[in-house]
């Protein structure tokens, strides 16, 4: 039986789960939405293109909802246009089925439980704006937040020939991915996670709460200790170093980083926000503490995520 503020939680899944609500932004004009046929589906994802567009191939961030949520969420929630913006990339938010990712979980998910063929859209979506929109397919790179970092990590997995690195919010990597993890290359992999994230745990087990309003979920997410390990292993990395980040706010949190260089040029590295919760970093405190757990203001997660991803090519 759920207890009370998870139970509450599960009713406001739609709001929470689907981003942090973090650098609330007005839309582009220039945006687009694109309709992609796949699966036998009607899929779609939107494309922003930075305001100064530079000349040449770039590279371009794809940013993953979380569950509940969808690509407009992710779009106006968490800054990458911006960022977009200011370094020259192209930002795309792909739609999941049903508002939700299959992440390797089985039936946790809608799309999950519909044997949704995630992965081969992400595929498709990759090869269309290679194709359609100068990107430089040396340099794409994933993201996300919940269901959505999740995914991003079952990515890691099982799409590495057309990524050059990952970055996974709130999401270790699903159990059922531990034995069948086979990246084609070492793949370059930050993670930033709560210690006291109330709905994806730290120490791994069954997710609180599930993405696509399936309720409790039963198919477990290694710890982030443990995912950690797997991304180290795979790649050949030295062990890590451990530092901490200065505090630069006073909000209950703290921040260590632990870094390891691993083969082919690639790095692991992780964001532990020590007392953190179901959060992006920097963003808002959308709902109560007491529901999703605190947000810290130790650095900006959106700004990390880029400046990590931005290092690495295939």
């Amino acid at each position: 039986m759920y207890a009370p503020r998870i139970a509450a939680a599960v009713a406001l899944s739609t709001v929470f789960l689907a981003a942090g609500c973090s650098h609330p932004q007005a839309r582009a004009a220039a945006d687009t939405t694109v309709t992609l046929e796949f699966g036998g589906l009607q899929r779609q994802y939107i494309i922003h293109y930075p305001a100064d567009r530079p000349s040449g191939k770039l590279p371009a961030v794809l940013a993953f909802h979380g569950g509940g949520g969808s690509a407009r969420n992710m779009a106006s929630a968490f800054g990458f246009d911006q960022l977009s913006d200011a370094n020259g990339f192209i930002a795309v938010y792909p739609d999941g089925y049903e508002r939700s990712w299959n992440d390797g979980r089985g039936d946790d998910t809608n799309a999950g439980a519909a044997g949704i063929d995630d992965v081969g859209f992400v595929a498709a979506v990759i090869d269309r704006i290679i194709a359609n929109d100068g990107v430089d397919p040396a340099r794409v790179y994933a993201t996300g937040m919940s269901n959505g970092g999740m995914f991003t990590e079952h990515l890691g997995c099982h799409l590495s020939n057309k990524l050059a690195a990952i970055a996974p919010v709130a999401g270790p990597l699903p159990q059922t991915d531990q034995s069948a993890c086979t990246p084609s290359h070492p793949l370059p992999v930050l993670e930033i996670h709560g210690t006291a994230d109330p709905i994806v745990p730290y120490d791994g087990g069954v997710v609180r709460v599930t993405s696509g309003h399936r309720g409790p979920g039963s198919s477990p997410v290694l710890s982030v200790d443990a995912t950690q390990q797997l991304w180290r292993r795979q790649n050949a990395c030295d062990a890590a170093t451990t530092t901490q980040l200065p505090q630069r706010a006073d909000d209950g949190t703290s921040v260590t980083v632990q870094s390891s260089d691993c083969a082919g040029g690639a790095k692991v590295q992780l964001y532990v926000v020590t007392n953190g919760g179901h959060t992006w970093p920097d963003g808002s405190q959308y709902l109560p503490q007491a529901l999703v757990g605190k947000v810290t203001h130790q650095f900006d997660g959106s700004a990390v995520i880029w400046q990590f991803l931005s290092q690495f090519h295939t």
